[in-house]
């Protein structure tokens, strides 16, 4: 698919040292949306009278994504492209994207064009009004109510971990100051979940309604299962609450254990050997399993996470950056 620029210029390309706006995208097998996003992106990005730079991060695509990519890379002066060894993931990826941007304002914008890029001089708008990290959610959202009812879920989950409202932390339409960015790459989590960590690390957080549109083609990634880890990094990344609670619960049923065992002792007493009530305690003895089965697991988690924490294996590697730049890096964790 061709690139659609009738009508249009290349992006002009200031020589200042650092951009005043750098765009992040990660793609992943997005290549029938690339040439539509590129074609409205680069009109926004000349109306708002800035340097700027687009930065796209090509996530381990198998399909033509990067080929398209690198057509706009070849007129475009303003875009950079970041190619990753694998499918690292959207957040990973994200991160590459950080590690290559030079923005003073840093914007992160999906590739499916759900998320409007018309929206960006809103995000703009509100940095320049003093807030160092601006959220967006979405309006009248073009998802299944499935989708809409765990996103709100793990919205949820964000905000509490975080300790800030989080209305819709799927929505990847954000703008970051400088410092959020370098404080997000010094951290480099490897359960990462950005948007929830910019909003933990800024000082003035702030969040607008934005847009959203239907999927130009292909599907979404993200399935009840991705929904459900992201969970998991949310309340473990950011927080010993859950395991706290499990504690707590613990605890409780211990109590209750005690409790009910002096019950069925004075009944016994009382009343005699009985059998009837055998099955009520298989259904207890069941909860009381699960509770802990629950509890091991969770366990494991924040355990398989110190693991994963201390072998600092890298959560992306890039094979190549476009243009090429020797004092790019190569890798980061």
């Amino acid at each position: 698919m061709q690139l659609e620029r009738a009508g249009a210029q290349p992006l002009r390309a200031d020589a200042l040292p650092q951009p005043a706006v750098s765009v992040v995208i990660p793609v992943f097998n997005e290549a029938a949306s690339i040439p539509r996003l590129h074609t409205r992106l680069h009109r926004v990005l000349q109306q708002l009278g800035r340097s700027f730079e687009v930065v796209y991060v090509d996530d381990g695509s198998t399909d033509r994504s990067l080929e398209e990519l690198l057509v706009i890379q070849g007129w475009d002066p303003a875009v950079k492209v970041v190619t990753l060894a694998r499918n690292a993931g959207q957040h990973a990826a994200v991160l590459a994207g950080f590690a290559h941007a030079r923005g003073a304002v840093v914007v992160t914008l999906d590739a499916d064009l759900q998320n409007p890029p018309e929206e960006i001089p809103r995000l703009l708008a509100e940095i320049d009004a003093g807030h160092d990290a601006v959220g967006t959610r979405r309006e009248g959202r073009h998802d299944p109510f499935l989708r809409r009812a765990i996103s709100a879920v793990v919205s949820r989950l964000a905000s509490l971990a975080v300790g800030v409202p989080m209305t819709d932390c799927g929505s990847m339409l954000r703008a970051y100051r400088r410092p959020v960015v370098d404080e997000i790459l010094r951290l480099a989590e490897r359960a990462l979940f950005i948007p929830a960590l910019g909003a933990w690390l800024a000082r003035r957080p702030t969040e607008i309604s934005i847009g959203h549109e239907a999927r130009v083609a292909g599907r979404s990634r993200y399935s009840p299962l991705r929904f459900m880890q992201l969970g998991f990094d949310l309340m473990t990344g950011f927080s010993l609450v859950p395991i706290q609670l499990v504690s707590l619960a613990g605890i409780g049923v211990a109590l209750l254990g005690i409790a009910f065992g002096a019950f069925l002792l004075v009944r016994r007493l009382v009343l005699g050997p009985e059998s009837e009530g055998l099955f009520t305690l298989f259904a207890i003895l069941f909860v009381f399993v699960g509770i802990l089965i629950f509890a091991v697991g969770l366990v494991g988690e924040y355990v398989g996470r110190i693991y994963a924490e201390v072998r600092r294996r890298p959560s992306y590697v890039v094979r190549a950056v476009y243009p090429a730049d020797p004092e790019e890096p190569c890798a980061s964790s």
